[in-house]
């Protein structure tokens, strides 16, 4: 039998935060096999846990999404595996200690910091920010997001920025509209494809609850209806408010996602030049058997 867990991720207590799919010792599963039980879950993303294959990486991680789509970035995918392999005593019981993960062709370093009386915390960095092309029809662009131009915010443009999967930032005017969007896959797909993102990540800066800002993401290229907490789409965002002078450089950027689908998460990303860090924590929620024969 093959052992699986659930691991709330950006959370602070069960049933919030984004849930991840996870199947620890997976060396013996085929890729054919990991796409099939990523459907089974039907979870965003599930991830799985191998062997380093190589000198200085502690584990390598493979991670797939319902539609069968293979994710190389370093979000919630990375950070849940790693807070499993510290709540399993996997990663040592130092108050702090820097790993090494290997995700697709990168190599990153991992942080797991413990503090007495609170939840274990990682530290994950993402790779070097690129901007991408700009999306100019705003027409044509908030149609397929079942809104209207006067939605869109005024002094910034929807733009594909990456630090190791490209999405399209889209900035919206209020959290009214964030919350009001209903993406129409096909057009949405189109767009993307043509801008060169993967998902699309609403999110306005308006508000006072001390978040940088409030974010809904879509992404019908890999059949992602919609994502409750995104790291790889939030490490590009925090960088875009930070170049734009929109949030200060010198401080933790955080992002509230997931309150429309009922699992509110809050994202903290760290931003010194080309270095982004993105950090969360969360539990192990649920445990299982698969039975594969």
């Amino acid at each position: 039998m093959t052992r699986f867990y659930f691991v709330d991720v950006f959370a602070d207590r069960p049933l919030t935060g984004n849930p991840l799919a996870l199947v620890p010792d997976a060396d013996d599963l085929t890729v054919p096999q990991m796409r099939a039980i990523a459907r089974e879950f039907n979870q965003s993303e599930t991830t799985f846990l191998l062997r380093p294959g190589q000198e200085g990486v502690d584990r390598r991680l493979r991670s797939f999404t319902p539609a069968g789509a293979e994710v190389n970035g370093a979000g919630h995918n990375a950070l849940g595996a790693w807070l499993w392999l510290a709540d399993q005593g996997l990663t040592g019981d130092r108050p702090a200690v820097t790993m090494r993960q290997r995700i697709g062709a990168d190599v990153l370093a991992v942080e797991i910091l413990r503090v007495p009386g609170e939840p274990t915390r990682i530290v994950m960095d993402q790779g070097a920010p690129s901007f991408g092309g700009l999306v100019t029809d705003g027409a044509r662009l908030t149609g397929a997001l079942g809104l209207e131009p006067r939605h869109l915010a005024s002094g910034a443009a929807a733009q594909v920025v990456s630090t190791g999967v490209a999405h399209l930032l889209v900035p919206l005017a209020t959290r009214e509209a964030v919350d009001a969007a209903v993406a129409e896959s096909r057009e949405l797909a189109a767009i993307l494809a043509e801008a060169g993102g993967e998902g699309c990540y609403l999110y306005t800066t308006a508000g006072d609850d001390g978040a940088a800002a409030y974010t809904r993401f879509f992404n019908p290229t890999v059949g992602i209806a919609e994502d409750p907490a995104t790291g790889t789409a939030a490490g590009p965002l925090a960088v875009a408010l930070v170049r734009s002078g929109r949030v200060p450089a010198d401080r933790p950027v955080f992002i509230e996602q997931g309150h429309r689908l009922g699992r509110p998460s809050r994202i903290r990303v760290d931003v010194a030049g080309d270095r982004v860090r993105l950090s969360g924590s969360g539990l192990v929620t649920a445990q299982g058997e698969l039975r594969l024969s």
